[in-house]
């Protein structure tokens, strides 16, 4: 019956090193940490992260371009960015800051 059973496997599968192979290509392909399905799913959805982050920081770049050289051209503004950002004040000026909790 086994024999029987054997006699119909094609011979190149009963070859060790082919069914070894095969094996191995099976493995690598779909069971494996980086098969290739799942790696080019995984690659392009990253990729498309990327691509979203990437499109938000030249948005913050352009911003902060325009920001600066609104600075650079603008002495009231700069101070009012220096008050405003980095708590500076004049000589004879008191500041008081006030902190706001958030009320939850």
């Amino acid at each position: 019956m086994i024999a029987a059973f054997i006699e119909k496997i094609p011979s190149w599968l009963r070859n060790k090193y082919a069914l070894c192979a095969l094996v191995f290509l099976v493995w690598i392909f779909f069971f494996d940490d980086r098969d290739i399905i799942t790696t080019h799913f995984r690659y392009k959805k990253e990729l498309n992260t990327l691509e979203n982050s990437k499109q938000y920081y030249e948005q913050q770049i352009a911003a902060t371009r325009a920001e600066l050289s609104k600075l650079k051209s603008d002495p009231a503004s700069l101070e009012k960015y220096a008050r405003e950002q980095y708590k500076m004040k004049k000589d004879n000026e008191d500041l008081y800051l006030v902190e706001v909790k958030n009320q939850k």
